[in-house]
Order: C-alpha cells, then sequence, then structure tokens
C-alpha cells in the first residue's frame, strides 16, 4: 500500500526535480545514487546523491560539487558555469581543491577546469563512494556521502605540489549582510564580512549561517594540522580555505574534509556534532 508523501515534502522534491533535472528522487531517510544533470549550473552531467540531510550534484567531469541542497531544496553552493560571471557562479563549489599545482582539478567543470574520470565504488541505503583521477594520474579524490554529511578525501598528491580544500558558496542560497559564520576559534557569532586568518583551533571547523534559515551549513578538517586557513569574503560569495593564506597553498599530505548541515543555529549544537563525528 503506498503511503502520500506530506505536501510540504513532495512540493520540496518536484521543485528539485524541476530545478536540477533528477532522473528519480530517493526514499525518505536513505542514501541514494541517481544520474541526471544540474540544470541551475548550467547543465552538467552530475551525479545526484540524495540523503536524508542534503541532496548533493557531483560534477561528472569535474569531479566537485555544482550545487549542495537543504531539507528544504535551498543551494548552498550556487555554481554555475557561465565564463566570466566569476564570484557569481563560476568560482563557487566544493572543494575546488587543485588549482594552478599541476593542472586545475575537483571544481565543477568551468571554462579553465580539467577533466577527471570516476568510478562508483560503493552504492549502498547508507553509503555512497565515487573516486575521481585526475586527466593527468597525478592526483586522486574520493567522495564519500552518508545520511548526515559528505566527506573529501584527497587520498593521491601529485609530488611536489599542494592543494587547498575550499567553500565558495551562498549561505542560505545568496550572499547578504544577514549571514554570519562561528568557527573553532572561539563561540562567538560573527558577521560573514569578518574575515579569519591563521591557523583554526582544532578541531577546525567553520559554520555558515543566515537569519532566515534554521540551519547552518558545516565544513570541517579531520585531521588538526598546522597549515594556516582562512576565510574571506567576497562580493556574492564566501571564500572559506583549509590550508590556504593569501592565495597560497599549504596542503602536501592526504586529508579528509567534511560538510554537512546541521539543525540549528546555536554554537553548542554545531560544535557537539562536528566534535560527534571526529569521535
Amino acid at each position: 500500500m503506498l503511503r502520500a508523501i506530506p505536501l510540504n515534502v513532495s512540493i520540496v522534491m518536484l521543485l528539485i526535480v524541476l530545478l536540477f533535472g533528477i532522473s528519480s528522487v530517493h526514499a525518505i531517510g536513505d542514501v541514494k545514487l541517481t544520474h541526471g544533470v544540474d540544470e541551475s549550473a548550467g547543465g552538467g552531467l552530475s551525479y545526484i546523491i540524495s540523503s536524508a540531510s542534503a541532496t548533493y550534484f557531483l560534477d561528472k567531469e569535474g569531479g566537485g560539487l555544482s550545487s549542495m541542497l537543504d531539507k528544504d531544496g535551498v543551494d548552498w553552493l550556487g555554481f554555475h558555469n557561465q565564463k566570466g560571471s566569476g564570484w557569481k557562479g563560476e568560482y563557487r563549489g566544493f572543494p575546488n581543491a587543485v588549482h594552478k599545482q599541476d593542472g586545475n582539478f575537483f571544481h565543477a567543470m568551468n571554462a579553465t577546469t580539467e577533466p577527471s574520470t570516476s568510478v562508483v565504488n560503493v552504492a549502498s541505503s547508507d553509503h555512497v563512494q565515487i573516486v575521481f583521477t585526475s586527466a593527468n594520474g597525478k592526483w586522486q579524490g574520493q567522495w564519500d556521502f552518508y545520511p548526515d554529511r559528505c566527506d573529501f578525501t584527497m587520498v593521491k598528491v601529485s609530488d611536489g605540489y599542494k592543494y587547498w580544500v575550499l567553500y565558495e558558496g551562498v549561505p542560505g542560497g545568496s550572499m547578504d549582510e544577514t549571514d554570519f559564520w562561528y568557527a573553532s576559534v572561539n563561540d562567538q557569532k560573527h558577521l560573514i564580512n569578518e574575515s579569519l586568518q591563521g591557523d583554526f583551533t582544532g578541531p577546525e571547523w567553520i559554520a555558515f549561517g543566515d537569519a532566515k534559515s534554521s540551519r547552518m551549513l558545516y565544513v570541517l578538517n579531520q585531521q588538526d594540522d598546522d597549515a594556516p586557513d582562512e576565510y574571506v569574503s567576497r562580493p556574492y560569495m564566501t571564500v572559506l580555505g583549509f590550508g590556504r593564506s593569501n592565495k597560497d597553498k599549504f596542503l602536501t599530505e592526504p586529508k579528509t574534509f567534511s560538510i554537512g548541515f546541521v539543525e540549528s543555529t546555536e554554537y553548542s549544537d554545531v560544535r557537539r556534532v562536528v566534535t560527534d563525528l571526529l569521535q
């Protein structure tokens, strides 16, 4: 016997299908892999991973996230591949890790991103794993999707080169003065245009919110390190960089980073979520 989906949930699902080109929608509570296009990003072919907490669009050619939707269908990345759109579209995404360092990889495909190949290793009801290898064979990134989050692991680093991991996005769907952030450095609420420089306090994390949203998006470095980190705001988007300072890159070893939503805007709740994840 079929059970009716509540109206508000069905409307959100329908909007996601229409706006992003999803070929099928997951059963509530599952992690499910489907295939389609990200219409909002310019129509690139995507792995679409639907979970209990988010819907992710992973560019099949570029190897980076182009969209990340919360439970209400709001996209917190806002990538678009239009050349020249800059902060309004083509720069956005996650992890945007390899930039002018023996190639340009793990970014949703824009005018400068170079292609990667991919293989799906796991596609179960609680875990999807997809591994991308750069066209030059010197970089490899692993994606692991779970009901509560997504992990990106740089599993292979080109010898003698460096990378960073970036969240370049739009808290709550657009960048405006009501946006804010928390971070591991202290328990204060900071306005979105306030910058942060220096190695983050371990465990290294930062979370972004919008006054109109009941949730926040966090990004976590799972291995505390001594590399510099920074957050700076740009017109129309955030620029959070683990292993980044003044546009320089500092990461040289394999590392894992998590991105996900917390259904709260309280500092204590965000801290608990990231702490529990590490434990």
